[in-house]
């Protein structure tokens, strides 16, 4: 563990280490995940992530987080009916967000629905259970909010489709093309789990406390929210219709590093090279784009190759919220619900990390270096200049 903190941002503090941002700190055992940053490699509990996006499924892989393994037909029907089972919204839930849905953006609507369901249903269920119906309700609240913002009907999940039928369908109004489908299955996989990132530990601190999974689920949408985080995939978008066209991209990039400006969906804590999902998702972005054109991809190629070129001795490289855009605006997503599309997917992760650390858990409990005054002699207030 020392010899792992011992870097610029690092201070040895009374037996213990100033790590700012908890680079290198270890905070949990897991059996869940390992990103490997050194290599480019993502692995559920032991599987390598672009296999599963190759021949899996969402509801597999979420099965495959929660229990360790890879479920028999069996098993996968059990666990899939018990995801429809969940996939309802009692009417006051729906009025509720009748109400939020006229005044806030997507990220606060899935925080607030959160935790009010959590303040009227509390823990009545088992953790597990209770994972199970947030994986089943947080596209329900995404699909109905935004059709309640867009004065659209809201259309009731169907016991017929999968897991990602029944979001895309809510959402949409429309089943899914089997290309659509397979590629909003592959997003949801790549963003199901990603370690201990900061919206994860966020979750794990809240829940350390003993609270609610409800409140935890709420901050850790809080923390995802932020445009260092979730939000990032939003920005790219944002990036690249600044830049407007494939000329003009090296001339943008070499502002960037002149200025000393951020490239949007570049660059990770835990990676090193190549981010194993960006990969997995520019396959996907250039696959659809045989069929369904997006104005972002040849701009999205053209920067990556330039700041590949110019910083990737840095050992800066495009990171998931690179291309996660690009292929969501193809699969017809309004760029104000790409990150609201990451929480959907992530629940799964941060639930699943929720219930591994309540097996011994232990409460967060940091300490901060004090670098203020001391020894201040109090002055009456009559008496202070």
């Amino acid at each position: 563990m020392k010899d792992k903190l011992k870097n610029k941002d690092s201070v040895r503090l009374n037996n213990s280490y100033l790590a700012k941002g908890l680079e290198g700190v270890v905070v949990k055992e897991t059996t869940i995940s390992m990103v490997d940053g050194v290599n480019g490699v993502l692995i559920y509990r032991g599987y390598d992530v672009k296999e599963l996006a190759e021949y899996s499924n969402f509801e597999e892989v979420a099965f495959l987080i929660y229990n360790g393994y890879l479920p028999t037909f069996k098993e996968l029907t059990i666990f899939q009916k018990k995801l429809r089972e969940y996939k309802y919204l009692d009417k006051k839930y729906i009025d509720f967000l009748q109400i939020i849905s006229e005044a806030h953006d997507y990220m606060d609507i899935l925080k607030i629905a959160v935790a009010y369901i959590g303040a009227l249903e509390n823990e009545k269920d088992d953790i597990f259970n209770i994972s199970c119906r947030l994986v089943s309700i947080m596209p329900m609240i995404l699909s109905y909010s935004y059709r309640i913002k867009n004065k659209l009907p809201i259309i009731e999940p169907s016991d017929k489709l999968t897991h990602i039928e029944n979001f895309y369908y809510m959402f949409h109004g429309k089943l899914p093309e089997d290309d659509i489908k397979k590629a909003l299955d592959i997003s949801m996989i790549l963003h199901a789990e990603q370690g201990i990132n900061a919206s994860t530990f966020s979750a794990l601190v809240i829940s350390s406390s003993m609270t609610d999974i409800y409140s935890a689920i709420s901050g850790a949408i809080g923390c995802l929210k932020g445009y260092l985080h979730g939000g990032a995939n939003r920005k790219v978008l944002d990036m690249l219709d600044e830049v407007g066209s494939v000329e003009n991209v090296s001339e943008y990039v070499e502002n960037c590093i002149k200025n000393k400006k951020r490239v949007m969906g570049f660059g990770h804590r835990i990676y090193k090279t190549y981010d194993p999902r960006s990969i997995v998702l520019k396959k996907i972005a250039t696959n659809l784009s045989k069929k369904y054109s997006s104005k972002y991809l040849d701009i999205a190629i053209k920067m990556e190759e330039e700041v590949v070129k110019r910083l990737g001795p840095k050992k800066i490289f495009p990171n998931v919220d690179f291309y996660s855009g690009i292929v969501y605006d193809m699969l017809g997503f309004p760029s104000e619900v790409f990150t609201p599309l990451f929480a959907v997917a992530r629940i799964v992760g941060w639930t699943a990390h929720i219930m591994e650390y309540r097996k011994d858990n232990r409460i967060f409990r940091p300490v901060a270096k004090y670098t203020g005054p001391e020894n201040l002699k109090y002055v009456p207030i009559e008496e202070r200049g």
